[in-house]
């Protein structure tokens, strides 16, 4: 069963870490898994210990995947890659953070897998709890985003595309789900590939995807409209032409992955299928016009079943 409880926003400070610890053990005993109640009380107090003395507003602590694969994520708004503490240069005063500002070790060695997802608007840093603390230096961490100083390459064969009269409330759930998706078979990829075998395969395919398109499908192209609470909006993206392939598979790929979390064996939610009548045009306006056609503006799904009533 995927586990989707909120999150738990926390106080900077050691007030913090305690409630995190508490929080993150208390998740563990509720899903039956008290063998993961030490790593996972480990790893939490360095990763907030992190988010505390580094990091930005708001810190949130959850705990997500499923019984047999939980995962607990420390989320803080910074975009500066991790730097777990070490002993050295923390408040003297501050116990709770000297006993857990241990560094690096700590988090590699309570864990399965670990890693961290810098985005746009924060970072994510995750770890998959172990039955046991491991001995030695542990398991090596993935650090997935966009590098400092990054060159965009120029775009080949690019295409024009215009994506007209966009509703935002319904672009916003996109952009969530993409995000959201994006991260979550990364994870399964890394940590239990075995398991969900179509988690690599979307996961390459968003690696491709973020190349071709270097921002996400152009997701944040419409902060002014959404900054001005607008309902609609248009949206112009500069593309290559060869990111219409890929879009076509990422089409199919998203039907798949909707039956496998029905099934509950890809740890998100299945898209509504107002959802996914929406996610099917606005990707298929990339398709559609790298291939020459012209724009079509979005139809509120109600009034397209009634055409198709009237053609009849």
């Amino acid at each position: 069963m995927p586990l989707t409880r909120p999150a738990l926003t926390l106080a900077r400070g050691p007030r913090g870490v305690q409630d995190a610890r508490r929080w993150v053990v208390q998740a563990c005993l509720d899903i039956g898994r008290p063998d993961l109640v030490e790593c996972a009380e480990l790893g939490v107090s360095e990763l907030v210990t992190n988010a505390v003395l580094h990091g930005a507003d708001p810190i949130q602590v959850r705990v997500r995947g499923t019984r047999e694969h939980p995962r607990v994520e420390v989320r803080d708004a910074s975009v500066e890659r991790p730097i777990l503490p070490g002993p050295l240069g923390l408040d003297p005063d501050d116990d709770l953070l000297l006993t857990f500002g241990r560094g690096l070790s700590i988090v590699a060695r309570s864990s399965d897998a670990w890693g961290a997802e810098i985005e746009t608007d924060g970072k994510v840093v995750w770890f998959a709890p172990a039955s046991e603390l491991a001995e030695g230096d542990g398991v090596e961490g993935v650090v997935n985003g966009p590098a400092s100083g990054e060159i965009v390459p120029e775009i080949e064969d690019p295409v024009e595309v215009r994506v007209l009269g966009v509703p935002l409330r319904l672009y916003v759930g996109f952009q969530q789900h993409f995000r959201e998706l994006r991260r979550e078979v990364r994870l399964l990829a890394i940590a239990h590939e075995a398991d969900y075998p179509l988690a690599k395969s979307l996961s390459d395919l968003f690696g491709t995807l973020e190349r071709q398109l270097r921002d996400g499908i152009g997701l944040s192209d419409l902060e002014g409209a959404l900054a001005h609470q607008a309902e609609i909006a248009d949206l112009s993206v500069r593309m290559p032409r060869e990111a219409a392939t890929t879009l076509r598979t990422f089409v199919e790929l998203l039907d798949v992955a909707d039956e496998f979390c029905r099934q509950e064996r890809l740890l998100s939610l299945a898209r509504t299928e107002e959802q996914r009548e929406f996610q099917r045009w606005f990707l298929g306006e990339y398709i559609r016009q790298a291939a020459g056609a012209l724009p079509e503006p979005w139809v509120e799904p109600d009034l397209q079943r009634a055409d198709l009533r009237a053609v009849r």
